[in-house]
């Protein structure tokens, strides 16, 4: 198969990004806006489920909704220049760029404000879709032919499989190598920076 063809996906949170100095003080502001506790420092230890899966813990749910229009809303002032590229980032899109292939970014994360993100911080993939978790990332994976998925969650493995894409794992978020492989990571990487030294070693393997 023609590098060409090779479409890589990337998660965001955690894997692109390191989203929690701009997700804690969203929350801090959210909590402060509406008068409900949160434990922003717990809530970043948790990054990748969809925002509704943290809100439950501190609203009512029939609540959850409203909460998260109005935590979406915040986000633009309050996230996007508060949170930093992960190391290795740019490159790691750079080097599909660079073996001929496309990237895209498949994300839980709002679509509108990961758009955002990645434009505060000049990394410009081929594709965003966002608003998909887990096993829906395959929905976007599978539309774009994608080869590779890579991710810092269980949930991003998952995505993976279910597309049959390959699953290369970052372990830069949440979950602890071991948790990767056991959810069925094919590749566990320390971080990105390690990501273009085993694309390069994967593409003759893929040819």
């Amino acid at each position: 198969m023609a590098d060409m063809a090779l479409t890589v996906g990337f998660d965001l949170d955690m894997t692109l990004i390191d989203s929690r100095p701009g997700i804690r003080a969203c929350y801090q502001a959210l909590s402060e806006r509406t008068g409900t506790y949160i434990d922003a420092d717990l809530a970043v230890t948790r990054l990748g489920p969809p925002l509704a899966e943290e809100l439950i813990n501190w609203f009512p749910a029939e609540e959850v909704g409203d909460v998260a229009d109005v935590y979406r809303e915040m986000y633009p002032s309050i996230a996007i220049a508060a949170t930093p590229a992960m190391t290795g980032a740019a490159e790691a899109i750079a080097a599909v760029r660079e073996a001929g292939g496309r990237a895209i970014v498949v994300t839980a994360k709002y679509e509108p404000n990961a758009k955002l993100h990645l434009a505060h911080l000049g990394i410009e993939p081929d594709a965003v879709i966002g608003d998909l978790w887990a096993e829906q990332k395959a929905e976007a994976l599978r539309e774009h032919d994608a080869a590779v998925y890579v991710g810092d969650h269980v949930g991003d493995v998952r995505g993976a499989r279910t597309a049959g894409a390959l699953s290369v794992a970052v372990a830069t978020g949440p979950c602890s190598p071991e948790e990767l492989r056991t959810a069925g990571a094919d590749v566990v990487l320390g971080d990105l920076t390690e990501f273009p030294g085993w694309l390069s070693d994967y593409r003759p393997a893929r040819a």
